[in-house]
């Protein structure tokens, strides 16, 4: 005999799930990077990355600022010599005179340990990738790795990577371990295969290493430029580390993922998924375009997740048969006019209808209640009735006259 679901039961769950929306991250340790922390109970932090080359100081100095002056918290930059390492110390110079102070990740890729322990001096955080700090030649004859190979291996990043660790430690630094599912080392690839597994064992390994050295300032990322894959290795990340008692926060974000409408989604998808499942610290949409277009999607991301509010949510009905005006070209008015602001929520309702109902979690409410008019709401009290023509400006006065506003 079949057995149903118990209704009872069913509900309670529903109910439990309900009673508190928000969203439960993760727990995990804080680390310090320049004057922004990532992890423990901060807020989701916001990266990027400048395209220029680190040589160009003057270009490389105004990059930086402008991706901090629209809300980029850490900036990272590539430096792939000495030479490199030694421009960006005239970056930090040239910003703290120019400008101000701005938390800067620098990133180190083959064979370099002259390169990290020199940048180590001038940045806030160092990122390396396992699969490349300690290259590996791969063999194409290769049938199998012994034990011995593979410790033997691990050994030689250990001494590789113990110089840069004991820098970072003993100045009070962070390190971010960055593995790239399409990079892994091919010790790695040949044990685990082209897997996540792989991901999360390389990161585990350099993890221990730092442990072993007693240096605790790690932020974890996992990228791959398939969303599934992506996924799969942060979840398993997060349940391998959770099972040994590590704490370390995560960086989110789907390498490559192009640009345009899909590099968006696809970035949104992933990151925003991990997210909503409490897991990630701090985020970069790595997007085919100039840098300064991946911040506001990162805003837009937490935004729509409720972890951080750093501008106006916008409520607004698809419109149907029963919408009084124009509802496209209104919503495009009132957020013109809005979009400066931050904190609040307005609502823009074609009917009343569903507009006092569904807008009841709204600060402002602007809703069609008869041709020509509409009705403005402050939360779900209405205000009063006003002309079409003058709704937009009606508005602006009623969040004046709350003192909410501020100029552009």
């Amino acid at each position: 005999m079949q057995t149903l679901p118990n209704p009872v039961g069913a509900n309670a769950f529903l109910l439990s799930l309900s009673t508190d929306p928000t969203i439960q991250r993760r727990k995990t340790r804080p680390v310090r990077v320049g004057d922004v922390t990532i992890g423990g109970s901060y807020p989701v932090v916001v990266q990027s990355m400048i395209n220029e080359d680190t040589l160009d100081i003057e270009g490389s100095v105004a990059a930086i600022r402008r991706l901090h002056e629209i809300g980029c918290e850490i900036v990272r930059v590539t430096v792939p010599s000495l030479a490199h390492a030694y421009a960006l110390a005239e970056i930090k110079q040239k910003l703290l005179a120019t400008y101000q102070a701005v938390p800067l990740v620098a990133d180190v890729h083959h064979n370099g340990m002259k390169i990290a322990l020199e940048v180590a001096k001038h940045v806030d955080k160092v990122r390396i990738n396992p699969g490349l700090y300690v290259f590996e030649k791969p063999k194409t004859d290769r049938t199998e790795y012994t034990q011995a190979e593979f410790d033997e291996i691990g050994e030689r990043i250990r001494e590789t990577l113990e110089p840069l660790v004991v820098s970072l430690r003993d100045q009070g630094k962070a390190m971010r371990i960055g593995v790239n599912h399409g990079s892994l080392a091919e010790r790695m690839l040949f044990t685990y295969g082209d897997t996540p597994e792989g991901m999360v064992e390389s990161a585990l390994e350099c993890i221990r290493i730092c442990e072993s050295l007693d240096f605790h300032n790690l932020v974890i990322s996992l990228k791959a430029s398939r969303v599934p894959v992506m996924l799969a290795a942060y979840r398993l990340l997060a349940q391998r580390m959770n099972a040994l008692g590590m704490e370390y926060p995560l960086h989110l974000g789907v390498t490559e993922a192009g640009d345009g409408e899909y590099g968006r989604i696809k970035s949104t998808a992933g990151i925003g998924t991990l997210l909503a499942e409490g897991i990630g610290d701090t985020i970069r949409v790595s997007l085919t375009e100039a840098p300064e277009k991946e911040i506001p999607v990162c805003y837009s991301i937490l935004q729509a997740l409720g972890l951080r509010k750093t501008m106006v949510e916008y409520v607004a009905c698809p419109s149907c048969g029963r919408t009084l005006f124009n509802l496209e070209e209104v919503l495009h008015q009132v957020r013109e006019a809005t979009k400066h602001l931050t904190g609040l929520d307005i609502a823009v309702m074609g009917c009343i209808v569903n507009g006092p109902g569904e807008m009841a979690d709204a600060d402002y409410g602007y809703v069609g209640k008869q041709p020509g008019y509409i009705s403005l709401y402050r939360g779900k009290e209405e205000i009063k009735k006003v002309p079409e023509s003058q709704g937009v400006q009606e508005l602006i006065n009623l969040i004046k006259a709350d003192d909410r506003w501020v100029d552009p």
